[in-house]
């Protein structure tokens, strides 16, 4: 039986985890906190860790899971710019879940961006209070309108299906173009100058950190409405916050935050949240943030605890590393 150390674990995350971990020969310890160094120690006598997002595998951890005799770190995600992998790479081998429900993703930017642009979420507010009025909640049609997307893997590939269905011009951007879609590929610059909405759906890399910041949104067109479900450092979130205080930006719709770690997937309700950018744009009337829930689907919780748990049994049954990250496949 393998023995798993299980982080930062939620009760939705035990729902398909639990109904299968028998069927790939694992065993699951849950733990409510969060993997990092200093919790690592936690792992002690578990043959793999299944981590998520806001973990922190950096080196000490890495370390400090050898010398627990960890040997396998799996992600129950796609993203895996939290974990040092150049730093594992050779020491602990990292697998990950590359896809899981592209579809789930981007349904939710694009429910983002249809409760913005017809304002559902303030009429919604307004008649729980029996506030029948209307005026305010005029909207725009999304039907001619140009999207940007930047980003045209799986997610990307699915959003701009949705978008096309709503007779949207699309606009996309990737430094690996994907031939056979029909996309009219452009440079980023074109994307900033001529799009109505930008969503991004790429990953979080030195090259794409604060992509979205003061220069590229002075670019941008009037009232543009921005869309992030991909990661939070993305988007300069101070910048942001100017160019909807301008009104250079029209509305964002944002599913992560550069500073999520410490606050998404808590209940704060009745706590004084100390982050002065998050509160401000949780005040403004054209901004909707979800607490990166894009992914949380019933198919996807599925399919994530399938993979994790596949790639663990194919490491351990047949020395196989599935979704492998490695520094020596990735630079």
């Amino acid at each position: 039986m393998i023995k798993i150390a299980f982080f930062d674990t939620k009760p939705y995350d035990r729902r398909w985890f639990d109904r299968l971990a028998g069927d790939y020969g694992c065993k699951i310890k849950y733990f409510e906190t969060k993997l990092t160094a200093d919790t690592a120690i936690t792992a002690q006598g578990y043959d793999a860790v299944v981590a998520f997002v806001n973990d922190v595998i950096d080196a000490p951890a890495v370390d400090r899971l050898m010398e627990a005799g960890v040997r396998l770190i799996a992600l129950r995600s796609a993203g895996y710019n939290n974990v040092d992998f150049r730093y594992a790479c050779d020491k602990i081998p990292v697998v990950r879940v590359p896809a899981y429900s592209p579809s789930a993703v981007a349904e939710h930017a694009a429910a983002l961006l249809l409760t913005l642009a017809r304002k559902t979420h303030r009429a919604y507010v307004r008649t729980r209070e029996f506030n029948f009025n209307i005026s305010g909640l005029d909207g725009f049609d999304l039907h001619g309108k140009t999207v940007g997307v930047v980003g045209t893997g799986r997610i990307g590939q699915a959003f701009i299906s949705i978008c096309r269905g709503l007779g949207m011009r699309v606009l996309a951007h990737d430094p690996y173009p994907v031939d056979g879609l029909g996309l009219e590929y452009v440079p980023r610059e074109t994307i900033w100058r001529e799009s109505d909405v930008i969503s991004l759906h790429c990953p979080l890399t030195p090259d794409t950190h604060h992509l979205v910041n003061a220069d590229t949104i002075a670019q941008m067109k009037e009232g543009v409405i921005l869309l992030n479900t991909s990661r939070g450092a993305l988007i300069d979130s101070e910048a942001l916050l100017e160019g909807l205080k301008s009104h250079k930006v029209g509305a964002a719709g944002l599913d992560v935050y550069e500073e999520e770690s410490d606050l998404f997937f808590e209940d704060f309700s009745n706590s004084i949240i100390q982050d002065d950018t998050l509160s401000l744009l949780l005040s403004l009337p054209n901004v909707l943030i979800t607490s990166h829930q894009a992914f949380l689907t019933d198919q996807a919780l599925h399919n994530i605890a399938q993979t994790t748990l596949e790639n663990i049994h194919r490491y351990f049954d047949k020395g196989e590393l599935v979704n492998e990250i490695c520094y020596h496949k990735d630079k």
